[in-house]
Protein backbone atom coordinates (compact mmCIF):
# COMPACT_ATOMS: atom_id res chain seq x y z
CA UNK A 1 0.00 0.00 0.00
CA UNK A 2 1.07 3.19 -0.80
CA UNK A 3 -0.30 7.02 -0.48
CA UNK A 4 1.64 9.75 -2.20
CA UNK A 5 0.81 12.99 -4.41
CA UNK A 6 -0.32 11.80 -7.69
CA UNK A 7 1.89 14.69 -9.13
CA UNK A 8 5.17 12.87 -7.53
CA UNK A 9 4.35 9.51 -8.69
CA UNK A 10 3.79 10.38 -12.16
CA UNK A 11 7.03 12.63 -11.70
CA UNK A 12 8.59 8.77 -10.51
CA UNK A 13 7.96 7.49 -14.14
CA UNK A 14 11.46 5.34 -15.21
CA UNK A 15 13.20 6.39 -11.72
CA UNK A 16 12.69 3.41 -10.21
CA UNK A 17 16.02 1.41 -9.44
CA UNK A 18 14.62 -2.14 -8.88
CA UNK A 19 11.87 -3.85 -11.28
CA UNK A 20 9.63 -4.86 -8.03
CA UNK A 21 9.76 -1.24 -6.62
CA UNK A 22 8.84 0.58 -8.95
CA UNK A 23 5.55 2.29 -7.55
CA UNK A 24 4.66 3.79 -10.73
CA UNK A 25 4.59 0.68 -13.04
CA UNK A 26 2.53 -0.83 -10.52
CA UNK A 27 0.26 2.08 -10.29
CA UNK A 28 -0.15 2.26 -14.46
CA UNK A 29 -0.88 -1.79 -14.60
CA UNK A 30 -3.37 -1.39 -11.42
CA UNK A 31 -4.77 1.75 -13.94
CA UNK A 32 -4.78 -0.45 -16.81
CA UNK A 33 -6.09 -3.76 -16.10
CA UNK A 34 -7.11 -3.58 -12.25
CA UNK A 35 -3.65 -6.64 -12.04
CA UNK A 36 -0.98 -6.86 -10.12
CA UNK A 37 2.48 -7.02 -12.00
CA UNK A 38 3.59 -9.51 -9.25
CA UNK A 39 1.82 -12.11 -6.99
CA UNK A 40 -0.59 -9.67 -4.62
CA UNK A 41 0.06 -9.19 -1.35
CA UNK A 42 -3.16 -10.74 -0.49
CA UNK A 43 -2.52 -10.52 3.16
CA UNK A 44 -1.87 -7.03 3.43
CA UNK A 45 -5.05 -6.13 1.41
CA UNK A 46 -7.34 -8.90 3.32
CA UNK A 47 -5.55 -7.30 6.71
CA UNK A 48 -6.84 -3.15 4.70
CA UNK A 49 -9.98 -4.49 4.61
CA UNK A 50 -10.39 -5.73 7.69
CA UNK A 51 -8.88 -2.51 9.42
CA UNK A 52 -11.31 -0.44 7.53
CA UNK A 53 -14.29 -3.20 8.09
CA UNK A 54 -13.77 -2.10 11.86
CA UNK A 55 -12.95 1.58 12.03
CA UNK A 56 -16.42 1.90 9.72
CA UNK A 57 -17.93 -0.27 12.37
CA UNK A 58 -16.82 2.09 15.06
CA UNK A 59 -18.14 5.50 13.91
CA UNK A 60 -15.20 6.09 11.56
CA UNK A 61 -12.36 8.66 12.31
CA UNK A 62 -14.60 10.48 14.92
CA UNK A 63 -15.88 6.97 16.90
CA UNK A 64 -12.25 5.56 16.90
CA UNK A 65 -11.11 9.51 18.26
CA UNK A 66 -14.17 9.09 20.98
CA UNK A 67 -12.95 5.85 22.35
CA UNK A 68 -9.23 7.16 22.63
CA UNK A 69 -10.10 9.69 24.28
CA UNK A 70 -12.90 7.65 27.01
CA UNK A 71 -9.16 5.47 27.27
CA UNK A 72 -7.55 9.18 28.01
CA UNK A 73 -9.76 9.69 30.38
CA UNK A 74 -9.35 6.64 32.08
CA UNK A 75 -5.81 7.03 32.01
CA UNK A 76 -6.16 10.15 33.71
CA UNK A 77 -8.05 8.66 36.51
CA UNK A 78 -5.67 5.90 37.14
CA UNK A 79 -2.38 7.97 37.10
CA UNK A 80 -4.20 10.16 39.48
CA UNK A 81 -5.62 7.59 41.51
CA UNK A 82 -1.63 6.23 42.07
CA UNK A 83 -0.50 9.58 42.10
CA UNK A 84 1.92 9.61 38.79
CA UNK A 85 2.49 13.18 37.76
CA UNK A 86 2.45 13.77 34.00
CA UNK A 87 5.35 15.51 32.18
CA UNK A 88 3.28 18.10 30.33
CA UNK A 89 0.47 20.31 31.86
CA UNK A 90 -3.08 18.75 30.81
CA UNK A 91 -3.76 21.50 28.14
CA UNK A 92 -0.34 20.46 26.47
CA UNK A 93 -1.18 16.52 26.13
CA UNK A 94 -2.61 14.68 23.31
CA UNK A 95 -5.03 11.85 24.13
CA UNK A 96 -3.04 9.57 22.05
CA UNK A 97 -0.14 8.79 24.61
CA UNK A 98 1.18 10.66 27.46
CA UNK A 99 4.58 10.49 29.10
CA UNK A 100 4.79 10.32 33.14
CA UNK A 101 7.56 10.92 35.39
CA UNK A 102 9.15 7.80 37.50
CA UNK A 103 8.23 8.01 40.81
CA UNK A 104 9.68 9.60 43.54
CA UNK A 105 10.22 6.39 45.76
CA UNK A 106 13.75 5.24 45.74
CA UNK A 107 12.35 1.68 45.82
CA UNK A 108 11.15 2.30 42.15
CA UNK A 109 13.34 0.63 39.89
CA UNK A 110 11.81 1.10 35.78
CA UNK A 111 13.40 -1.93 35.02
CA UNK A 112 11.58 -4.09 37.50
CA UNK A 113 8.35 -2.19 36.66
CA UNK A 114 8.48 -2.79 32.83
CA UNK A 115 9.73 -6.73 32.77
CA UNK A 116 6.86 -7.37 35.56
CA UNK A 117 4.05 -5.13 33.66
CA UNK A 118 5.35 -7.25 30.60
CA UNK A 119 4.99 -10.35 33.20
CA UNK A 120 1.15 -9.35 33.72
CA UNK A 121 0.70 -8.54 30.28
CA UNK A 122 0.85 -5.12 29.87
CA UNK A 123 2.97 -3.55 27.87
CA UNK A 124 4.42 0.27 28.54
CA UNK A 125 6.68 2.46 26.32
CA UNK A 126 10.58 2.60 27.79
CA UNK A 127 11.57 5.17 25.90
CA UNK A 128 12.71 8.50 27.75
CA UNK A 129 11.94 12.07 25.42
CA UNK A 130 13.52 14.34 27.79
CA UNK A 131 17.05 13.87 30.27
CA UNK A 132 14.54 13.42 33.05
CA UNK A 133 13.58 9.69 33.68
CA UNK A 134 10.02 9.24 32.14
CA UNK A 135 8.19 6.30 30.46
CA UNK A 136 5.14 6.76 28.11
CA UNK A 137 1.52 5.28 28.03
CA UNK A 138 -0.51 4.94 24.55
CA UNK A 139 -4.25 5.20 24.36
CA UNK A 140 -4.65 3.46 20.83
CA UNK A 141 -4.92 0.13 18.95
CA UNK A 142 -7.66 -2.32 20.17
CA UNK A 143 -7.34 -0.99 23.71
CA UNK A 144 -10.73 0.14 25.61
CA UNK A 145 -11.04 2.14 28.94
CA UNK A 146 -11.33 -1.56 31.34
CA UNK A 147 -8.03 -2.28 29.44
CA UNK A 148 -5.85 0.96 30.66
CA UNK A 149 -8.01 0.43 34.31
CA UNK A 150 -6.47 -2.95 34.42
CA UNK A 151 -3.37 -1.76 33.21
CA UNK A 152 -3.49 0.75 36.40
CA UNK A 153 -4.57 -2.46 38.79
CA UNK A 154 -1.77 -4.43 37.83
CA UNK A 155 0.92 -0.89 38.37
CA UNK A 156 -0.69 -1.09 41.80
CA UNK A 157 0.26 -4.23 42.77
CA UNK A 158 3.75 -4.12 41.32
CA UNK A 159 4.58 -1.10 42.94
CA UNK A 160 3.34 -2.35 46.11
CA UNK A 161 5.86 -4.95 45.66
CA UNK A 162 8.38 -3.12 45.09
CA UNK A 163 7.62 -1.17 48.02
CA UNK A 164 7.46 2.25 46.38
CA UNK A 165 5.24 5.05 46.87
CA UNK A 166 4.56 7.77 45.09
CA UNK A 167 5.57 10.75 47.21
CA UNK A 168 4.26 13.26 45.92
CA UNK A 169 0.79 14.09 44.72
CA UNK A 170 0.00 13.73 41.44
CA UNK A 171 -0.72 16.32 39.18
CA UNK A 172 -2.93 14.86 36.90
CA UNK A 173 -5.99 17.31 35.25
Amino acid sequence: MASCWREKLLAAKGQARTLSLDLHAQWAGLEADGQFRFTPPTHALLAFEQALDELDAEGGAAGRAARYRANYRALVTGADEIGLEAWLAPEDRSYIITTFRYPADPRFSFEQFYQQLSDLGFIIYPGKLTTEPCFRIGNIGHLHPEDILALFEAMKRVLAGMGAEQTAPGVIG
